[in-house]
């Protein structure tokens, strides 16, 4: 089986975000599937995608936290600076983290660890709604 979906999120406020039941939820038929995988691309070049915790907020603040001050705004070395004091470290942060995840599939469900969630890494302060392109396979 092969399927391929388009998924719009809606905005969200600078930060890291747990997606995952948006992502899972867009794919119903993952739960039909022994085995696959499930791959998750976001179309943006100032937001990213990521897999980690996905109990504990302080987590999603604390990457937030770390980033901002990796890869700062007012750094007086930026160039492309004509979309905002946030554009060039939004573009810079989705670099490091990565525009795509690819996850097993098993027994229906996606093969995570316990404390697994994908986000969505928003790194602009009003980056709009973002899109994803779902790519679904397996038997």
């Amino acid at each position: 089986m092969w399927i391929g979906r388009d998924l719009q999120l809606a905005a969200r406020p600078r930060g890291f975000h747990l997606i995952t039941s948006e992502v899972t939820g867009a794919v119903p038929e993952l739960r039909q599937l022994a085995i696959g995988l499930l791959h998750v691309q976001i179309l943006h070049t100032s937001a990213s995608l990521t897999l980690n915790e996905n109990a504990s907020p302080d987590v999603r603040a604390d990457f937030e936290s770390w980033f901002s001050r990796a890869v700062p705004e007012d750094a007086g070395y930026w160039r492309h600076t004509l979309e905002g004091a946030d554009d060039m470290p939004a573009h810079v942060k989705a670099s490091l983290l990565g525009s795509s995840l690819t996850l097993p599939l098993r027994d229906g469900r996606l093969a995570l660890g316990t404390w697994q969630g994908i986000y969505l890494c928003e790194h602009r302060d009003r980056g709009g709604p973002r899109s994803l392109i779902l790519t679904l396979q397996g038997e």
